[in-house]
């Protein structure tokens, strides 16, 4: 079975869990965990410096992915929004319940 690991920051914990919480209930993600972390990025001209933001790694399959960027392009609070997906492979057991969670709706 596929995994797919996508990354994605927002600007505020809260965002943060809305994301997660509607992902998880819409079974496009079995997992999304969340890091407050301090961001340097260049932006709009300008470069920034120990931004405080939420990075979410969400854990789906390969067959949920297209659908999970979509859903997030279009509820994400950035105007262009870090999407990053990195295939993965994991314990056999944590796929399956990946794969069973994500697959019956």
């Amino acid at each position: 079975m596929d995994m797919i690991l996508l990354i994605s920051t927002v600007d505020n914990k809260d965002t943060a869990n809305k994301i997660a919480s509607e992902l998880v209930e819409k079974k496009l993600a079995a997992c999304v965990s969340i890091f407050p972390i301090e961001s340097t990025y260049f932006w709009e001209g300008k470069i920034y410096k120990n931004e405080k933001e939420y990075m979410l790694l969400i854990k789906t399959i390969k067959e949920k992915a297209s659908e999970l960027i979509s859903w997030l392009k279009k509820i994400h609070p950035y105007d262009v929004p870090e999407i990053i997906t990195i295939n993965a492979k994991a314990y056999e057991g944590y796929t399956e319940w990946m794969f069973n969670y994500l697959k019956n709706r």
